[in-house]
């Protein structure tokens, strides 16, 4: 490694981590002050607040699981070792409780002048200090599984204040902005991020034991595709080329299918360039996978397989017993709507109904988009229980394959719950010829002023041209998934750091 090492004196900005923080109130700051001033005084001691590791410790859900069971106040002889960060301090004197947190969960710690070495120096320590511990287990005559501390290092001095102890960190928009304050204070957080992901691994073991393999594709990509969105670019400064941070992973996918590898799958991020809204975000996570010699049949009964999963996996309240109710997109706009959108192909008419029901329609430019529109704005919001809406328009959907008995229709399904989209997927087109076709009539419609319309990817057609066997395609938008099965009122809350604009 070049350069030299740091000596155990250097310390890198000294100067500057002491300087007044403008975020802070006076309060705030003279916390921040004192705490500093206690760093000193433990290096003036010779001890490093922050040393470098605290080995062969035991998580407190393990510690719970060995002892939870024994009866009030009774001695165990077992000594455990526990590293977690203060949260709690009660009582004073000659004896104190301190409530320690690990991401398992939390342990009771007593500290007695008696048995604990630098009592008084413990009882300086501040809530939010990062503590490790060794000591007897036993529980209290509450029934309170302890550990009397006889021995404890400071692993980490926090130089702020946690939130408030009994009301924990409520502004939403600290909240997405310090995740990692949210996470430590707000236990529902904490949930709702482990939730996450048993839901990943549960839709993986699903897909794992159906025969599929999970596979990578590009992230940056030459040309986007194989969806209907607005891409991010960048410039390859080698390469002296635009790239394109992919909007979905579908078409490299299917390049797989056509290599021979029959079941493949990605959980990955796709990028697309649009609005931020309570169920949009810039950066989000999609599960794909594409199985050939199957339908959008197939794909509908595996989907309602993997989403089951999830939402046991995430201990959800929402019935997801298979099987899902089936209703066709145009019956589905006829009930909700009291519009046929299959009449004819003219945008105007669809547009004028929509302005009758005060509904603006400036964005929508195709017949298509209208389509879509009316199924956004009338549909969807009525969908409470799980359920697919199948057979859409050929317009709708530049990748999937035509109903052999109706034409101007293709075999895709989409699922919606408690008002909201949750996953898409389709008999996938393997007709090189109808896909050119179908690239071209986007380009088309990117002219009338679609600006979703995909470009035409002349690698993958010529991909198609070696044979793709009939296939099926499902996605799903995990953020939006786990959104709906930890019933969340925003995206926001299962992403982990969600895009947000800069503050005013």
């Amino acid at each position: 490694m070049e350069g030299r090492t740091p000596g155990p004196g250097f310390r890198l900005g000294v100067d500057s981590a002491r300087m007044s923080d403008p975020d802070l109130n006076d309060t705030e700051q003279q916390i921040r002050a004192d705490r500093l001033a206690k760093v000193d005084a433990l290096r003036a001691a010779g001890i490093e607040p922050y040393p470098n590791s605290f080995t062969d410790r035991m998580a407190a859900s393990q510690l719970r699981d060995r002892h939870g069971d024994i009866p009030p106040d009774t001695e165990t002889g077992v000594r455990a070792r526990l590293a977690g960060r203060i949260m709690g301090r009660r009582g004073h004197g000659k004896a104190m409780f301190l409530d320690l947190v690990d991401a398992s969960g939390r342990i009771q710690l007593q500290a007695t002048a008696d048995v604990t070495p630098r009592y008084d120096d413990l009882g300086e320590l501040d809530l939010g200090d990062l503590l490790g511990v060794e000591g007897e287990v036993f529980s209290s005559r509450r029934g309170e599984l302890t550990v009397r501390v006889a021995a404890w290092t400071l692993l980490a001095k926090a130089l702020r204040p946690l939130p408030e102890k009994f009301h924990g960190l409520t502004d939403t928009e600290a909240r997405y902005r310090q995740r990692y304050l949210d996470l430590m204070v707000n236990q529902e957080s904490r949930d709702d991020a482990i939730a996450r992901s048993r839901v990943i691994t549960a839709m993986r073991r699903v897909l794992d034991e159906h025969g599929f393999i999970e596979v990578e594709t590009p992230v940056l990509q030459p040309l986007y595709g194989g969806a209907l969105a607005r891409p991010f670019t960048t410039h390859h400064n080698e390469l002296d080329r635009m790239l394109y941070l992919r909007i979905a992973t579908e078409l490299y996918l299917k390049r797989l299918i056509v290599a021979g590898l029959e079941r493949v799958y990605e959980i990955g991020k796709d990028f697309r360039n649009e609005g931020v809204s309570f169920k949009h975000n810039p950066e989000f996570t999609m599960l794909e996978w594409y199985q050939a010699y199957a339908d959008y049949r197939d794909g509908m009964e595996l989907t309602e397989r993997v989403v089951a999963a999830a939402g046991e996996a995430a201990g959800t309240e929402l019935d997801l017993t298979p099987p899902w109710p089936r209703t066709p997109l145009r019956e589905a706009i006829i009930e909700h709507a009291g519009i046929d959108p299959m009449t004819d192909r003219d945008p105007g008419r669809l547009k004028r109904f929509m302005a009758e029901r005060g509904v603006d329609h400036s964005a929508d430019h195709t017949w298509a988009q209208a389509v879509d529109h009316l199924l956004s704005h009338f549909v969807e919001p009525r969908i409470t229980s799980p359920a697919f809406l199948i057979d859409y328009p050929v317009e709708l959907s530049p990748f999937a394959k035509r109903s052999p008995e109706h034409p101007e229709l293709v075999e895709r399904f989409e699922a919606f719950c408690n008002g909201a989209e949750i996953l898409n997927g389709y008999s996938e087109l393997n007709d090189p010829i109808d896909q050119r076709q179908r690239f071209e009539d986007a380009i088309r419609a990117r002219e009338a002023g679609d600006e979703d319309a995909p470009p035409i990817d002349e690698d993958y057609l010529l991909a198609m041209e070696y044979g793709m066997p009939p296939t099926c395609g499902v996605g799903i938008g995990i953020d939006r998934l786990v959104m709906l099965l930890c019933g969340k009122p925003s995206i926001r809350e299962v992403i982990l750091f969600p895009a947000l604009r800069d503050r005013v």
